[in-house]
Protein backbone atom coordinates (compact mmCIF):
# COMPACT_ATOMS: atom_id res chain seq x y z
CA UNK A 1 0.00 0.00 0.00
CA UNK A 2 0.99 3.73 0.32
CA UNK A 3 3.52 2.83 2.87
CA UNK A 4 5.66 0.68 0.11
CA UNK A 5 6.29 3.51 -2.39
CA UNK A 6 9.01 5.94 -2.69
CA UNK A 7 7.11 9.01 -2.80
CA UNK A 8 7.30 12.43 -0.47
CA UNK A 9 4.61 11.23 1.17
CA UNK A 10 6.62 8.40 2.50
CA UNK A 11 8.70 10.73 4.41
CA UNK A 12 6.43 13.16 5.59
CA UNK A 13 7.67 16.22 7.59
CA UNK A 14 6.58 15.95 12.14
CA UNK A 15 4.01 19.02 11.74
CA UNK A 16 2.41 20.11 14.63
CA UNK A 17 -0.17 17.20 14.46
CA UNK A 18 2.26 14.26 14.58
CA UNK A 19 4.38 16.30 17.43
CA UNK A 20 1.53 15.68 19.85
CA UNK A 21 1.22 12.28 18.56
CA UNK A 22 4.84 11.30 19.42
CA UNK A 23 4.86 13.50 22.56
CA UNK A 24 1.51 11.33 23.61
CA UNK A 25 3.30 8.36 22.77
CA UNK A 26 6.53 9.17 24.53
CA UNK A 27 4.54 9.48 27.73
CA UNK A 28 2.66 6.99 27.42
CA UNK A 29 -0.75 8.55 27.11
CA UNK A 30 -3.72 5.68 25.91
CA UNK A 31 -0.94 2.82 26.69
CA UNK A 32 1.34 3.71 23.73
CA UNK A 33 -1.57 3.42 21.25
CA UNK A 34 -2.33 5.29 18.00
CA UNK A 35 -5.46 5.17 16.70
CA UNK A 36 -7.10 7.48 14.48
CA UNK A 37 -9.69 7.56 11.87
CA UNK A 38 -11.01 8.91 8.30
CA UNK A 39 -14.66 10.00 9.02
CA UNK A 40 -16.76 10.79 6.09
CA UNK A 41 -20.44 11.17 5.75
CA UNK A 42 -21.61 8.98 2.33
CA UNK A 43 -23.45 12.04 1.18
CA UNK A 44 -21.32 13.00 -1.99
CA UNK A 45 -17.79 11.53 -3.16
CA UNK A 46 -14.44 12.71 -1.80
CA UNK A 47 -12.52 14.85 -3.33
CA UNK A 48 -8.85 16.75 -3.07
CA UNK A 49 -9.48 18.01 0.39
CA UNK A 50 -10.41 14.77 1.51
CA UNK A 51 -7.15 13.74 0.39
CA UNK A 52 -5.18 15.47 2.48
CA UNK A 53 -7.36 14.52 5.28
CA UNK A 54 -6.90 10.49 4.16
CA UNK A 55 -2.98 11.01 4.08
CA UNK A 56 -2.93 12.57 7.26
CA UNK A 57 -5.42 10.12 9.33
CA UNK A 58 -3.81 6.91 7.66
CA UNK A 59 -0.26 8.12 7.51
CA UNK A 60 0.24 8.91 11.03
CA UNK A 61 -1.39 5.50 11.87
CA UNK A 62 1.20 4.13 9.37
CA UNK A 63 4.24 6.20 10.37
CA UNK A 64 3.70 5.33 14.16
CA UNK A 65 2.45 1.70 13.97
CA UNK A 66 -0.97 1.71 14.70
CA UNK A 67 -4.35 1.92 13.60
CA UNK A 68 -6.81 3.84 11.17
CA UNK A 69 -10.47 3.30 10.64
CA UNK A 70 -12.48 3.98 7.82
CA UNK A 71 -16.07 5.12 9.67
CA UNK A 72 -19.16 6.22 7.56
CA UNK A 73 -20.60 9.08 9.72
CA UNK A 74 -24.21 7.92 8.30
CA UNK A 75 -26.62 9.75 10.83
CA UNK A 76 -27.99 11.96 8.24
CA UNK A 77 -30.79 9.20 5.99
CA UNK A 78 -31.93 11.75 3.67
CA UNK A 79 -29.05 12.79 2.01
CA UNK A 80 -26.95 9.54 2.34
CA UNK A 81 -26.49 6.75 -0.57
CA UNK A 82 -24.91 3.27 -0.61
CA UNK A 83 -23.28 4.33 -4.17
CA UNK A 84 -21.60 7.23 -1.91
CA UNK A 85 -20.23 4.13 0.59
CA UNK A 86 -18.73 2.31 -2.35
CA UNK A 87 -17.14 5.25 -4.32
CA UNK A 88 -15.66 6.22 -0.63
CA UNK A 89 -14.34 3.14 -0.19
CA UNK A 90 -12.85 3.02 -3.29
CA UNK A 91 -10.98 6.02 -3.63
CA UNK A 92 -9.38 5.63 -0.01
CA UNK A 93 -8.19 2.23 -1.69
CA UNK A 94 -6.88 3.75 -4.76
CA UNK A 95 -4.85 6.34 -2.99
CA UNK A 96 -2.92 3.37 -1.66
CA UNK A 97 -4.51 3.01 1.88
CA UNK A 98 -6.12 -0.11 3.71
CA UNK A 99 -8.34 0.73 7.01
CA UNK A 100 -7.79 -1.77 10.02
CA UNK A 101 -11.78 -1.43 10.45
CA UNK A 102 -14.68 -0.67 8.00
CA UNK A 103 -17.21 1.02 10.53
CA UNK A 104 -20.43 2.96 10.72
CA UNK A 105 -22.54 5.37 13.19
CA UNK A 106 -25.13 3.41 12.11
CA UNK A 107 -23.29 0.39 13.96
CA UNK A 108 -23.88 2.32 17.18
CA UNK A 109 -27.64 3.63 16.92
CA UNK A 110 -28.49 1.17 19.56
CA UNK A 111 -25.90 1.97 22.22
CA UNK A 112 -25.94 5.72 21.04
CA UNK A 113 -29.40 5.54 21.98
CA UNK A 114 -28.43 4.19 25.18
CA UNK A 115 -25.83 6.87 25.91
CA UNK A 116 -28.83 9.44 25.44
CA UNK A 117 -30.94 7.86 27.94
CA UNK A 118 -27.53 7.90 30.40
CA UNK A 119 -27.92 11.87 29.69
CA UNK A 120 -31.27 11.98 30.50
CA UNK A 121 -31.10 10.32 33.68
CA UNK A 122 -28.20 12.12 35.14
CA UNK A 123 -30.80 15.38 34.37
CA UNK A 124 -28.41 16.93 31.34
CA UNK A 125 -30.69 16.06 28.84
CA UNK A 126 -34.15 16.84 28.42
CA UNK A 127 -36.91 16.44 25.49
CA UNK A 128 -37.93 19.88 23.75
CA UNK A 129 -41.06 20.08 22.07
CA UNK A 130 -40.42 23.97 20.73
CA UNK A 131 -40.08 24.00 16.81
CA UNK A 132 -37.31 24.74 15.33
CA UNK A 133 -37.44 28.46 14.70
CA UNK A 134 -38.62 28.73 18.65
CA UNK A 135 -35.41 27.38 19.23
CA UNK A 136 -33.76 29.47 17.22
CA UNK A 137 -35.20 32.65 18.66
CA UNK A 138 -34.65 31.21 22.50
CA UNK A 139 -30.94 30.35 21.16
CA UNK A 140 -30.03 34.33 21.26
CA UNK A 141 -27.47 36.19 19.57
CA UNK A 142 -23.39 37.10 19.50
CA UNK A 143 -24.42 39.83 22.11
CA UNK A 144 -27.34 38.36 24.34
CA UNK A 145 -27.54 35.24 25.85
CA UNK A 146 -30.01 32.60 25.28
CA UNK A 147 -33.32 31.71 26.79
CA UNK A 148 -33.91 28.44 28.75
CA UNK A 149 -36.80 26.65 27.48
CA UNK A 150 -39.89 26.59 28.94
CA UNK A 151 -39.43 22.52 28.85
CA UNK A 152 -36.07 22.59 30.19
CA UNK A 153 -37.00 21.53 33.65
CA UNK A 154 -39.06 18.87 32.99
CA UNK A 155 -39.01 15.83 35.11
CA UNK A 156 -36.35 13.33 34.56
CA UNK A 157 -39.08 10.36 34.13
CA UNK A 158 -41.29 13.23 31.44
CA UNK A 159 -38.49 13.40 29.24
CA UNK A 160 -37.81 9.14 29.35
CA UNK A 161 -41.03 8.42 28.49
CA UNK A 162 -41.28 10.98 26.25
CA UNK A 163 -37.68 9.66 24.54
CA UNK A 164 -39.17 6.73 24.28
CA UNK A 165 -42.52 7.35 22.50
CA UNK A 166 -40.15 9.76 20.19
CA UNK A 167 -38.47 5.94 19.04
CA UNK A 168 -41.50 4.45 18.78
CA UNK A 169 -42.77 6.48 16.13
CA UNK A 170 -45.82 8.70 17.80
CA UNK A 171 -44.67 11.82 17.01
CA UNK A 172 -43.93 13.11 13.54
CA UNK A 173 -41.25 14.88 12.09
CA UNK A 174 -40.35 18.05 14.33
CA UNK A 175 -42.34 17.67 16.69
CA UNK A 176 -39.53 17.28 19.81
CA UNK A 177 -35.44 16.94 19.93
CA UNK A 178 -33.30 15.81 22.44
CA UNK A 179 -31.63 18.57 23.77
CA UNK A 180 -28.25 18.98 26.35
CA UNK A 181 -28.73 20.43 28.85
CA UNK A 182 -25.63 22.62 29.56
CA UNK A 183 -25.94 26.77 29.53
CA UNK A 184 -27.68 28.91 27.44
CA UNK A 185 -25.62 31.67 27.95
CA UNK A 186 -22.35 30.07 26.64
CA UNK A 187 -20.42 32.70 24.49
CA UNK A 188 -20.16 29.22 22.34
CA UNK A 189 -23.57 28.55 20.79
CA UNK A 190 -22.67 25.17 20.04
CA UNK A 191 -22.83 24.88 23.98
CA UNK A 192 -26.57 26.59 23.99
CA UNK A 193 -28.43 23.53 25.11
CA UNK A 194 -27.45 21.78 21.68
CA UNK A 195 -29.97 19.26 20.01
CA UNK A 196 -28.40 16.10 20.37
CA UNK A 197 -31.50 13.72 18.78
CA UNK A 198 -33.70 14.63 16.06
CA UNK A 199 -37.20 12.70 14.57
CA UNK A 200 -36.61 12.14 11.00
CA UNK A 201 -39.31 9.22 9.97
CA UNK A 202 -36.63 8.23 6.57
CA UNK A 203 -35.14 5.25 5.35
CA UNK A 204 -31.51 4.53 6.10
CA UNK A 205 -29.36 2.89 4.06
CA UNK A 206 -28.27 0.14 6.35
CA UNK A 207 -30.65 -0.07 8.91
CA UNK A 208 -33.97 0.69 6.69
CA UNK A 209 -37.40 1.54 9.13
CA UNK A 210 -35.37 0.30 11.98
CA UNK A 211 -35.10 4.28 13.14
CA UNK A 212 -37.01 6.71 12.99
CA UNK A 213 -34.49 8.95 15.30
CA UNK A 214 -31.20 9.81 14.23
CA UNK A 215 -28.12 11.27 16.53
CA UNK A 216 -26.84 14.75 15.63
CA UNK A 217 -23.22 14.89 14.01
CA UNK A 218 -21.97 16.34 17.15
CA UNK A 219 -23.82 13.91 19.50
CA UNK A 220 -22.43 10.45 17.63
CA UNK A 221 -19.42 11.59 16.40
CA UNK A 222 -17.33 11.73 19.90
CA UNK A 223 -19.52 8.63 21.25
CA UNK A 224 -18.11 7.10 17.89
CA UNK A 225 -14.89 7.73 18.71
CA UNK A 226 -15.24 6.85 21.92
CA UNK A 227 -16.45 3.28 21.40
CA UNK A 228 -13.85 2.84 18.78
CA UNK A 229 -10.86 3.75 21.00
CA UNK A 230 -9.96 6.65 19.05
CA UNK A 231 -6.94 8.24 20.55
CA UNK A 232 -6.72 11.59 18.28
CA UNK A 233 -9.33 12.82 16.51
CA UNK A 234 -7.76 14.51 13.55
CA UNK A 235 -10.57 17.16 12.26
CA UNK A 236 -10.91 20.56 10.45
CA UNK A 237 -10.76 23.90 11.82
CA UNK A 238 -14.59 24.56 11.42
CA UNK A 239 -14.63 22.13 14.53
CA UNK A 240 -12.72 23.48 16.57
CA UNK A 241 -15.81 25.65 18.12
CA UNK A 242 -17.27 22.28 18.32
CA UNK A 243 -14.32 20.98 20.45
CA UNK A 244 -16.16 22.03 24.25
CA UNK A 245 -19.32 19.92 23.43
CA UNK A 246 -17.21 17.21 22.09
CA UNK A 247 -14.99 16.58 25.18
CA UNK A 248 -18.31 17.27 27.30
CA UNK A 249 -20.30 14.42 26.12
CA UNK A 250 -17.01 12.20 26.37
CA UNK A 251 -16.47 13.17 29.63
CA UNK A 252 -20.01 12.77 30.89
CA UNK A 253 -20.09 9.36 29.47
CA UNK A 254 -16.23 7.48 29.03
CA UNK A 255 -15.18 6.99 32.05
CA UNK A 256 -11.55 6.34 30.78
CA UNK A 257 -9.37 6.26 27.42
CA UNK A 258 -10.67 9.22 26.44
CA UNK A 259 -10.10 10.39 22.33
CA UNK A 260 -8.28 14.16 21.81
CA UNK A 261 -9.59 16.16 19.26
CA UNK A 262 -6.89 17.79 16.89
CA UNK A 263 -7.49 20.42 14.39
CA UNK A 264 -5.90 21.73 11.43
CA UNK A 265 -6.33 23.74 8.34
CA UNK A 266 -8.48 22.37 6.01
CA UNK A 267 -7.02 22.32 1.87
CA UNK A 268 -8.03 25.46 0.05
CA UNK A 269 -7.40 25.39 -3.62
CA UNK A 270 -7.62 28.82 -5.70
CA UNK A 271 -9.68 28.59 -8.85
CA UNK A 272 -11.49 24.82 -7.56
CA UNK A 273 -14.67 24.61 -6.30
CA UNK A 274 -14.58 22.58 -3.18
CA UNK A 275 -17.34 22.35 -1.26
CA UNK A 276 -19.34 19.28 -1.41
CA UNK A 277 -22.74 20.99 -1.43
CA UNK A 278 -21.74 22.85 -4.65
CA UNK A 279 -20.68 20.17 -6.52
CA UNK A 280 -23.58 17.71 -5.85
CA UNK A 281 -25.90 20.94 -7.32
CA UNK A 282 -23.25 20.82 -10.54
CA UNK A 283 -23.82 16.71 -10.86
CA UNK A 284 -27.70 17.33 -10.66
CA UNK A 285 -28.11 20.21 -12.50
CA UNK A 286 -26.11 18.45 -15.10
CA UNK A 287 -23.68 20.98 -15.55
CA UNK A 288 -20.88 17.73 -15.41
CA UNK A 289 -21.56 14.73 -16.70
CA UNK A 290 -20.90 13.33 -13.19
CA UNK A 291 -18.62 12.76 -9.81
CA UNK A 292 -16.22 11.85 -12.06
CA UNK A 293 -16.11 14.09 -14.72
CA UNK A 294 -12.75 15.48 -15.10
CA UNK A 295 -13.30 19.20 -14.78
CA UNK A 296 -14.72 18.23 -11.02
CA UNK A 297 -11.86 18.63 -8.05
CA UNK A 298 -13.32 14.97 -7.36
CA UNK A 299 -10.98 12.20 -6.44
CA UNK A 300 -12.56 9.66 -9.19
CA UNK A 301 -12.64 13.03 -11.66
CA UNK A 302 -8.94 13.69 -10.86
CA UNK A 303 -8.60 9.83 -11.32
CA UNK A 304 -10.23 9.82 -14.63
CA UNK A 305 -8.44 13.01 -15.72
CA UNK A 306 -4.84 11.03 -15.23
CA UNK A 307 -4.03 11.73 -12.14
CA UNK A 308 -2.18 9.21 -10.24
CA UNK A 309 -2.21 8.38 -6.43
CA UNK A 310 1.35 8.63 -6.04
CA UNK A 311 1.08 12.38 -7.25
CA UNK A 312 -1.74 13.28 -5.05
CA UNK A 313 0.05 11.51 -2.18
CA UNK A 314 3.30 13.60 -3.04
CA UNK A 315 0.80 16.89 -3.51
CA UNK A 316 -0.43 16.38 0.61
CA UNK A 317 2.97 15.75 1.38
CA UNK A 318 3.97 18.78 -0.02
CA UNK A 319 1.74 21.09 1.52
CA UNK A 320 2.29 20.10 4.73
CA UNK A 321 -0.53 20.62 7.93
CA UNK A 322 -1.41 23.92 9.07
CA UNK A 323 -3.04 25.55 12.01
CA UNK A 324 -4.59 28.56 9.91
CA UNK A 325 -6.76 28.65 6.75
CA UNK A 326 -4.70 29.53 3.47
CA UNK A 327 -4.84 29.10 -0.20
CA UNK A 328 -2.94 26.65 -2.11
CA UNK A 329 -2.01 27.78 -5.66
CA UNK A 330 -3.58 24.80 -8.37
CA UNK A 331 -0.35 24.85 -9.77
CA UNK A 332 1.47 23.06 -6.67
CA UNK A 333 -1.10 19.89 -7.68
CA UNK A 334 -0.25 20.42 -11.58
CA UNK A 335 3.63 20.46 -10.45
CA UNK A 336 3.19 17.17 -8.46
CA UNK A 337 1.16 15.27 -11.39
CA UNK A 338 4.06 16.48 -13.78
CA UNK A 339 7.04 15.18 -12.18
CA UNK A 340 5.10 11.98 -11.46
CA UNK A 341 4.06 11.18 -14.69
CA UNK A 342 8.02 12.66 -16.31
CA UNK A 343 9.47 9.98 -13.89
CA UNK A 344 7.01 7.44 -15.09
CA UNK A 345 5.54 8.10 -18.36
CA UNK A 346 6.19 6.19 -21.67
CA UNK A 347 6.71 9.24 -24.24
CA UNK A 348 5.19 9.14 -28.00
CA UNK A 349 5.36 11.32 -30.95
CA UNK A 350 1.78 12.32 -33.03
CA UNK A 351 0.84 15.48 -34.79
CA UNK A 352 -2.10 17.11 -34.41
CA UNK A 353 -2.17 19.26 -37.57
CA UNK A 354 -0.11 17.25 -40.00
CA UNK A 355 2.04 19.27 -42.82
CA UNK A 356 3.49 16.63 -44.87
CA UNK A 357 7.27 16.83 -46.01
CA UNK A 358 8.55 14.69 -48.31
CA UNK A 359 12.81 14.27 -48.79
CA UNK A 360 13.68 14.62 -52.20
CA UNK A 361 16.64 13.05 -52.02
CA UNK A 362 15.75 10.39 -49.88
CA UNK A 363 15.64 6.51 -51.99
CA UNK A 364 11.80 6.13 -52.44
CA UNK A 365 10.55 2.88 -51.49
CA UNK A 366 13.16 2.86 -48.62
CA UNK A 367 11.57 2.43 -45.13
CA UNK A 368 14.76 2.26 -41.77
CA UNK A 369 14.22 1.97 -38.46
CA UNK A 370 15.13 4.57 -35.79
CA UNK A 371 16.31 4.22 -32.16
CA UNK A 372 13.86 6.21 -30.26
CA UNK A 373 14.00 6.37 -26.26
CA UNK A 374 10.66 5.77 -24.25
CA UNK A 375 11.09 7.75 -21.40
CA UNK A 376 14.26 9.87 -20.96
CA UNK A 377 14.06 10.22 -17.26
CA UNK A 378 14.28 6.22 -16.97
CA UNK A 379 17.20 4.65 -18.81
CA UNK A 380 15.63 0.76 -17.89
CA UNK A 381 12.71 1.91 -19.97
CA UNK A 382 14.24 0.81 -23.31
CA UNK A 383 13.85 2.22 -26.78
CA UNK A 384 11.51 1.67 -29.52
CA UNK A 385 11.45 1.34 -33.44
CA UNK A 386 9.84 4.21 -35.54
CA UNK A 387 10.08 3.65 -38.96
CA UNK A 388 11.48 6.81 -41.08
CA UNK A 389 10.88 6.90 -44.78
CA UNK A 390 10.56 9.37 -47.69
CA UNK A 391 6.90 10.87 -46.51
CA UNK A 392 6.99 12.65 -43.39
CA UNK A 393 4.21 14.27 -41.03
CA UNK A 394 5.39 17.35 -39.10
CA UNK A 395 2.91 19.65 -36.86
CA UNK A 396 1.75 22.34 -38.95
CA UNK A 397 3.14 25.44 -35.99
CA UNK A 398 6.82 23.65 -36.50
CA UNK A 399 6.41 25.82 -39.75
CA UNK A 400 6.24 29.14 -41.16
CA UNK A 401 7.38 30.35 -44.19
CA UNK A 402 8.51 34.04 -42.94
CA UNK A 403 10.05 33.29 -39.66
CA UNK A 404 10.17 36.05 -37.28
CA UNK A 405 13.73 36.38 -35.49
CA UNK A 406 14.06 33.58 -33.00
CA UNK A 407 12.12 31.42 -34.69
CA UNK A 408 13.65 28.01 -34.18
CA UNK A 409 11.62 25.51 -36.18
CA UNK A 410 11.71 24.73 -39.82
CA UNK A 411 11.22 27.57 -42.78
CA UNK A 412 12.30 27.62 -46.27
CA UNK A 413 16.59 27.26 -46.16
CA UNK A 414 16.83 26.19 -42.73
CA UNK A 415 18.05 23.01 -41.23
CA UNK A 416 16.69 21.75 -38.40
CA UNK A 417 17.42 18.24 -36.61
CA UNK A 418 14.19 15.52 -36.95
CA UNK A 419 14.33 14.13 -33.41
CA UNK A 420 16.46 10.84 -33.42
CA UNK A 421 16.97 11.16 -37.24
CA UNK A 422 18.52 13.14 -39.71
CA UNK A 423 18.96 17.48 -40.41
CA UNK A 424 16.95 18.20 -42.90
CA UNK A 425 16.55 21.31 -45.09
CA UNK A 426 13.25 23.35 -46.36
CA UNK A 427 14.12 23.63 -50.40
CA UNK A 428 10.31 24.43 -51.47
CA UNK A 429 6.71 25.40 -50.35
CA UNK A 430 4.63 23.41 -52.36
CA UNK A 431 0.97 25.10 -52.44
CA UNK A 432 -2.16 24.94 -53.34
CA UNK A 433 -4.49 27.63 -55.88
CA UNK A 434 -5.73 29.37 -52.51
CA UNK A 435 -2.30 29.65 -51.49
CA UNK A 436 -2.79 27.04 -49.16
CA UNK A 437 0.61 24.89 -48.20
CA UNK A 438 -0.15 21.53 -49.33
CA UNK A 439 3.67 19.74 -48.60
CA UNK A 440 7.07 21.02 -48.17
CA UNK A 441 9.75 19.24 -50.29
CA UNK A 442 13.07 19.17 -48.34
CA UNK A 443 16.76 17.35 -48.44
CA UNK A 444 18.30 15.36 -45.70
CA UNK A 445 21.83 15.24 -44.14
CA UNK A 446 22.45 11.16 -44.62
CA UNK A 447 25.25 11.80 -42.28
CA UNK A 448 23.60 13.03 -39.40
CA UNK A 449 21.40 10.03 -38.20
CA UNK A 450 20.55 10.03 -34.66
CA UNK A 451 21.31 13.80 -34.82
CA UNK A 452 24.78 13.82 -34.92
CA UNK A 453 27.09 15.91 -37.62
CA UNK A 454 30.38 14.91 -38.66
CA UNK A 455 31.72 18.16 -39.10
CA UNK A 456 29.95 19.42 -35.58
CA UNK A 457 27.28 21.52 -36.82
CA UNK A 458 24.10 21.79 -34.61
CA UNK A 459 21.31 22.08 -36.33
CA UNK A 460 18.30 24.04 -35.47
CA UNK A 461 17.18 22.61 -32.33
CA UNK A 462 13.09 22.56 -31.65
CA UNK A 463 10.66 20.06 -31.03
CA UNK A 464 8.20 19.55 -28.10
CA UNK A 465 6.67 23.09 -27.74
CA UNK A 466 8.51 23.02 -24.02
CA UNK A 467 11.43 20.99 -24.48
CA UNK A 468 14.29 23.45 -25.55
CA UNK A 469 16.62 20.67 -26.65
CA UNK A 470 14.56 18.46 -28.67
CA UNK A 471 14.25 18.49 -32.27
CA UNK A 472 10.78 18.79 -34.40
CA UNK A 473 8.68 15.53 -33.73
CA UNK A 474 7.61 13.95 -36.88
CA UNK A 475 5.57 10.86 -37.84
CA UNK A 476 7.28 8.66 -40.48
CA UNK A 477 4.46 7.26 -43.03
CA UNK A 478 5.42 3.87 -44.96
CA UNK A 479 4.52 5.69 -48.07
CA UNK A 480 6.29 6.97 -50.75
Amino acid sequence: MADQHSTAATAAPVDFIRAIVDEDLATGKHHGRVSTRFPPEPNGYLHIGHAKSICLNFGIAQERGGSCNLRFDDTNPAKEDVEYVDAIKDDVAWLGFMWSAELYASDYFERLYRFAVELITQGKAYVDSLNGDQIRAYRGTLTEAGKNSPYRDRPVSENLDLFARMRGGEFADGAHVLRAKIDMASPNFNLRDPTLYRIRHAAHHRTGDAWCIYPMYDFAHPLSDALERITHSICTLEFEDHRPLYDWLVGALIDEDRPRQIEFARLNLNYTVMSKRKLLQLVQQGVVSGWNDPRLPTISGLRRRGYTPESIRDFCARIGVAKKENVIDVAQLEHSIREDLNRRAPRVMTVLRPLKVVLTNYPEGQVEEVDVINNPEDASAGTRKVPFSRVLYIERDDFLEDPPKKFFRLSPGKEVRLRCAYFITCTEVVKDGRGEILELRCTYDPSTRGGDSPDGRKGTPRGWRKAKRSSITSIPTRST
